[in-house]
Parts: structure tokens; sequence; C-alpha cells
């Protein structure tokens, strides 16, 4: 699976952090890397809003499965 260079662990770390602590539910695109609100941690080939690719997945679904950098 093709993953965006922006999309690294110290970053889904972050994301991951602010969601458990905060009211947040981000997913990103693994397509183009754009950080979408409203998805579930467990968030796959949701539609991005941002290119149209359906390669959104919840950060949680992201770290648990390794797709980053």
């Amino acid at each position: 699976m093709r993953v965006h260079k922006s999309i690294t662990e110290e970053r889904i770390e972050s994301v991951v952090r602010d969601c458990m602590f905060g009211l947040d539910n981000i997913g990103i695109c693994l397509s183009c890397g754009e950080e979408q609100e409203g998805c579930e941690p467990d968030a796959q080939e949701y539609e991005c809003y941002s290119c149209g690719e359906n390669q959104v997945y919840g950060v949680e679904e992201i770290m648990l499965c390794g797709y980053y950098h």
C-alpha cells in the first residue's frame, strides 16, 4: 500500500494522543496526507474530502496496521 510521505510515526502518535485526550475523531488520507474530522478510530477506506480517493483511515487503525513511514 502506498502511503503519503507526510504520514510518519511521530505524526500518528501525536494525532492519536490528541484524539485520546480530546474530543477529536481524526482520520488521515493515505493518498494525499490530509487530515479529516469525523472518522471512527477503526475507519477504513473512507472518501477523502480533499483528493476524492477512498484512502482515509482512522489514526488508531493506521497505527495498529503500521501504515506510516
